[in-house]
């Protein structure tokens, strides 16, 4: 059987008031979508009794899958995406504030020339705390990683299914998804999408979840810039402190030999030591990271690199 035209991965937990009127809605956006389609729910350890209605359209497939307990919406995600088989993917949150409906538009821009097609929310309905809290981290995000993305947390996207290849996600990166997407050199275009007042149900969301953010976005940064080449990051900080002890020996050697500051008065030869340390430690570390990473990718046979596709011309 050939592969349905799009997959849609619904992650929920504790979505009993929503998940009713949004099959309703998904099903009739997907039945305007030609070929077969699905739509994968993925309960995250639900405790409210969150179920799916039975109602069936023609050329539509609805798949539940149930994780044992509260994992978190980067598992429910992943789980989503490994049991999907569309030739696109498309993601949308349970709770009823981003509408099936704009799939379809989304959907209709997908082309030779796109990968990825992101919405984002230009009217959102959500306190003015988290409104301001996510446009500082957009704007963080786009300045670090040099990307053009308007709105890195709308969950409505669409993919084609070769980008989320060997796309592994943990922490909180559910959040980064766009972002990861993008890095990996998926075309993209963006639309924007409607946003509803929450109805039934609690957010999910807290403001402990920030700092959670910052530390994938200090990760993701890292992995794509050096996960191959870590003695760099590594031993620049170290030849840094290293160069930073030098003038800071300087001064003590000056204040002994022209001042008579002995060494156990002066406070900067600590200083200098400890940049010493520093900066050795450091540079160890760098070459460790870089043994560790060559074991790595050569002990799995795994290459550098990703080749998008070969043509024989």
């Amino acid at each position: 059987m050939a592969n349905p035209t799009l997959s849609v991965v619904v992650p929920f937990h504790n979505e009993a008031g929503n998940l009713p009127q949004l099959h309703r809605e998904l099903c009739d956006t997907l039945s305007q979508i030609p070929g077969q389609t699905e739509i994968i729910y993925v309960d995250d350890g639900s405790t409210d009794g969150s179920a799916i209605p039975s109602i069936s359209h023609p050329g539509i497939t609805v798949k539940v899958i149930r994780l044992w307990r509260n994992l978190g919406q980067t598992a429910a995600t992943s789980a989503g995406i490994d049991h999907s088989k569309g030739d696109l993917v498309a993601f949308l949150d349970a709770d009823g504030q981003n509408p099936p409906a704009d799939l379809l538009p989304m959907f209709n821009l997908i082309g030779a020339d796109t990968d990825a097609v992101f919405g984002w929310r230009k009217n959102r309905h959500d306190d003015l705390i988290r409104i301001v809290v996510s446009k500082i981290a957009n704007w963080l995000i786009r300045a670090i990683f040099h990307v053009t993305i308007k709105d890195l947390g709308c969950s409505t996207r669409i993919v084609r299914r070769e980008i989320l290849t060997d796309l592994r996600l943990y922490g909180e990166n559910h959040r980064l998804l766009s972002l990861l997407i993008v890095l990996r050199g998926a075309r993209f275009r963006e639309i924007a999408v409607n946003h509803r007042p929450r109805t039934h149900g609690r957010s999910k969301y807290g403001y402990s979840r920030s700092v959670k953010t910052i530390i994938d976005i200090i990760t993701t940064k890292f992995l794509d810039s050096y996960s191959t080449k870590p003695a760099y990051i590594f031993g620049t900080g170290g030849l840094v402190s290293l160069a930073l002890s030098v003038p800071a020996f300087a001064q003590v050697i000056y204040r002994k030999a022209w001042q008579g500051v002995y060494v156990h008065n002066n406070p900067m030869f600590l200083i200098a030591m400890f940049l010493v340390f520093i900066g050795v430690s450091f540079i160890l570390l760098g070459l460790m990271s870089e043994l560790m990473v060559r074991v790595y990718f050569e002990s799995r046979q795994k290459p550098i690199y990703e080749i998008k596709e070969v043509k024989n011309l």
